[in-house]
């Protein structure tokens, strides 16, 4: 082989070097636009308590170690709550419900007696 045929297939292998390598990043900053797109709504889901029942919490140490990644590299950490507040159910105000029955008026239309005593009331709305 002549030099001139060297060098014709080396500059074709580098040439296809680079085309694999820009194609390679290409797919890989699209696979980290996705990830970083999805790592963003989690982060929204878990701020908003958002999370689907059943869902599983990374474990405290990978969060740490993550979050010490970042400072590491001088990148922003966001605080979110963590599993156990993240998953709680929000509490939800409800009216305060009195248990029993009132009093209903007999066939005489009076209302029976209110007393302290212990007796036996059971029947006290049937006989008013």
């Amino acid at each position: 082989m002549s030099a001139t045929e060297v060098l014709a297939r080396f500059r074709a292998e580098v040439g296809a070097a680079v085309t694999r390598a820009g194609r390679a990043s290409g797919e890989i900053g699209e696979r980290n636009a996705k990830l970083r797109e999805r790592t963003r709504d989690l982060a929204a889901q878990a701020r908003e308590r958002k999370i689907e029942p059943g869902a599983q919490a990374t474990s405290a140490d990978v969060r740490e170690a993550a979050a010490g990644f970042r400072v590491d590299r001088g990148l922003a950490v966001e605080q979110v709550p963590d599993a156990a507040e993240a998953t709680a159910p929000v509490p939800v105000e409800t009216e305060r419900v009195t248990l029993g029955s009132a009093a209903v008026a007999g066939p005489s239309g009076q209302l029976p007696r209110a007393s302290d005593d212990d007796e036996d009331f059971s029947q006290s709305r049937i006989l008013y």
